[in-house]
């Protein structure tokens, strides 16, 4: 026997009709590219995503083409997307810090009609438009003014595309199950692989990241996404904001410490969410400049470990509760958040803090299971390291045109790449990336947890591990460290802050000072370079000794 509810497909215009119908006069602020702050609403944005959408309808964009953007978060950004995925294109968002070749596979592989750029990339794309064939159109997201001096082919300029469509447009109308949009993966293993995400994974997940335990948003709050929008959709919160009715404010090009700062005062934002460097970069300006948080509350951070300082430093310092996230793209990206459950809540705040620098609980949606390399399940107790595995109606099934074949178990789980334990009340732990771990004597070393703890050093700017080769091990730790500017430091020093909070086995067996860790083009740090910077290295326990 079937329901008799209403049929109701949940396809992701209805989000911004929603924010229109019932918080059209809320706030979006932009700071734009070319430099002033832009205020805008829900209910503008609504407009001139409708007026967007049939200006693309006339460029002759049907269901299922491929829409790529090449922008910061922004406003005009904002309303490509819903103009995009409301009459059932697909919005393709690029990543501007991937290598011009990747750029171009990536677009040729998605067989994008039409790039909506902001002015900073138009010399990319002027430079590569050559190896582009399937790109008809360029749509720069400035007004008359600002495409003074764009030299790019087939170069539309957005303010003209809006002012020339009608607000009359009717969006949906299509299964809940069509593509919406396309992210692709950093491809640090071979090709970057494309997850197309589906209107109804793109709603329930939007419904997931409200819940109290996991963003939490409601109409009240001021959100600031330094996350950005070609970073698996800004975590969601493109569509969470305008779901709940928050006052969107976008940063623009500006991720560093001061300008984030600036526009947390300035708009009273609440909530936040970014990447461990964009938060680090905070922290320093913050004491560097004796600045205050007069209205921050909230912050959500993700793509890599948290350190401890940095949990600590917002908590004590500022008084803005650090909630720890972790996601894939493949994820849409949501897989878990340090939210406590009844029993961590009545801890003490520094037992708390055992459980907030965990990846934390996953969400309704989000299964997970833990497996060792014969796929036998593992057990919970928070010790046992394995594979980890999820499944949910927000976790892909395959990548777009096949590539990587089968991707799901017998129990259509799928295989994130990370090592982890979850422990008895369900918090998972990153431990590693399955290509990252060290495998010292038969046993694993966790880089993330080394790394995480000599960051806190107060001499330290960044720190990275990495597996160094040992005749007698397989592999010991080595780790290399970026100092703050001026500072001077020893091993020695180091290799005692470690001391007593890591295991003694896990003690790195070097310690070498770089003028820099490299980040990829999502803000981790960039393992496969440090590797290949570090390949002649020999450590100083396996050097042959004089004489031998």
């Amino acid at each position: 026997m079937l329901g008799l509810m209403q049929n109701w497909p949940l396809t992701v215009d209805k989000i911004l009709d929603h924010a229109k119908a019932w918080h059209g006069d809320r706030e979006i602020v932009s700071r734009s590219v070319e430099g002033p702050i832009v205020r805008s609403s829900y209910a503008a944005a609504h407009e001139r995503a409708k007026r967007l959408s049939n200006a693309l309808k006339g460029l002759g964009v049907q269901t299922g083409d491929r829409i790529a953007t090449l922008a910061w978060n922004t406003g005009r950004h904002l309303e490509a997307w819903y103009a995009i995925m409301g009459m059932g294109a697909v919005c393709h968002t690029l990543n501007p810090r991937l290598f011009a070749e990747q750029l171009c596979y990536i677009i040729n592989h998605a067989e994008d009609r039409i790039i909506f750029t902001d002015l900073t990339f138009v010399p990319i794309l002027a430079e590569n438009a050559p190896n582009l064939p399937t790109v008809k159109h360029y749509v720069v997201m400035t007004d008359r003014e600002g495409m003074k001096g764009v030299n790019l082919p087939g170069a539309l300029c957005f303010e003209d595309l809006v002012e020339s469509g009608s607000p009359d447009f009717e969006w949906g109308g299509f299964d809940e199950n069509t593509a919406s949009s396309l992210c692709y993966t950093s491809g640090t293993t071979g090709n970057p692989k494309g997850v197309l995400y589906s209107h109804r994974s793109n709603f329930l997940h939007t419904l997931v990241t409200l819940g109290v335990d996991v963003m939490g948003l409601s109409a009240t709050d001021t959100v600031l996404p330094v996350v950005p929008m070609f970073h698996a959709n800004a975590w969601g919160l493109a569509f969470s904001c305008a779901a709940a009715g928050c006052k969107l404010v976008m940063p623009g090009a500006k991720l560093d410490g001061p300008s984030v700062h600036e526009l947390l005062e300035s708009e009273g934002v609440t909530f936040s969410a970014a990447v461990p460097t964009v938060w680090l970069g905070l922290l320093q300006h913050l004491r560097a400049t004796n600045g205050k948080l007069s209205t921050l509350k909230r912050v959500v951070i993700g793509g890599s470990a948290v350190p401890e300082a940095i949990v600590r430093g917002f908590r004590d310092e500022f008084g803005v509760d650090v909630t720890h996230a972790w996601g894939m793209t493949e994820m849409s990206p949501m897989g878990s958040l340090s939210a406590p459950t009844a029993r961590v809540a009545a801890m003490g705040a520094e037992d708390q803090l055992r459980y907030k620098l965990k990846q934390g609980r996953p969400p309704l949606g989000v299964e997970m299971k833990l497996e060792d390399d014969a796929n036998k399940r593992l057990p919970h107790d928070g010790t046992t390291f394995g594979r980890l595995l999820v499944r949910g109606p927000a976790v892909a099934g395959g990548y777009f045109k096949g590539d990587g074949g089968q991707i799901l178990d017998d129990e259509g789980f799928f295989d994130t790449g990370d090592v982890a334990t979850i422990d008895e009340q369900g918090y998972m732990q990153i431990t590693d990336r399955a290509k990252d771990v060290i495998k010292s004597g038969g046993e694993w070393i966790s880089t993330i947890e080394i790394e995480n703890i000599a960051v806190g050093h107060e001499k330290a700017a960044n720190a990275a591990v990495i597996g160094a080769y040992h005749p007698k091990w397989d592999e010991r730790p080595l780790l290399l460290v970026q100092l703050k500017p001026g500072e001077q430091a020893t091993k020695d020093e180091f290799l005692a802050f470690l001391e007593g909070k890591i295991a003694k086995w896990w003690t790195p067996d070097d310690v070498v000072f770089v003028d820099d860790i490299p980040l990829g083009a999502t803000g981790k740090i960039d393992k496969k370079l440090i590797r290949d910077r570090m390949k002649d290295y020999v450590l100083p326990t396996a050097r042959t000794p004089v004489g031998a």
